[in-house]
């Protein structure tokens, strides 16, 4: 079993070359069913009158509950995809941080719902963010 700073580590590594690492997302916390992920709020994630983008909000929930799937389940023999999303945007923020942290409501060996609460430095709700996973076989060559 990795410890949570090889998994963190390994969280870094699997972003290279993708979106988590154009919108500058990084996963900075792991718990026992949870993870968390932050992502800065500047004009690449604005919409154009200058607020966080609710596409970007629901990139960095995907990301992190996709992130927590990947960790938590057997991906040596399942690969994991997000199925369905919704969200709700609460609050709007300008600049600075968002933390996103995505916590097991249901864990099951085909599907996976977690709770996504995305908010501010200050602890304020900017968005709940509600994503369906599921974990499917690879295939054996």
């Amino acid at each position: 079993m990795m410890t949570k700073e090889e998994l963190l580590e390994l969280s870094k590594k699997v972003c290279k070359n993708t979106l988590m690492e154009t919108l500058e997302i990084e996963f900075t916390e792991i718990g026992d069913d949870y993870l968390v992920a932050k992502m800065p709020v500047n004009s690449r994630v604005h919409q154009p009158d200058g607020v966080l983008h609710g596409g970007a909000s629901v990139a960095l929930a995907e990301s992190v509950g996709s992130m927590a799937s990947y960790v938590f389940l057997d991906t040596d023999n399942y690969f994991v995809r997000g199925i369905e999303i919704s969200a709700n945007h609460l609050k709007s923020i300008k600049e600075g941080w968002v933390f996103a942290k995505a916590t097991f409501i249901h864990k099951g060996r085909t599907t996976q719902l977690f709770e996504i609460r995305i908010t501010d430095e200050d602890a304020n709700l900017i968005s709940i963010v509600k994503l369906t996973t599921i974990a499917l076989p690879k295939k054996e060559k």
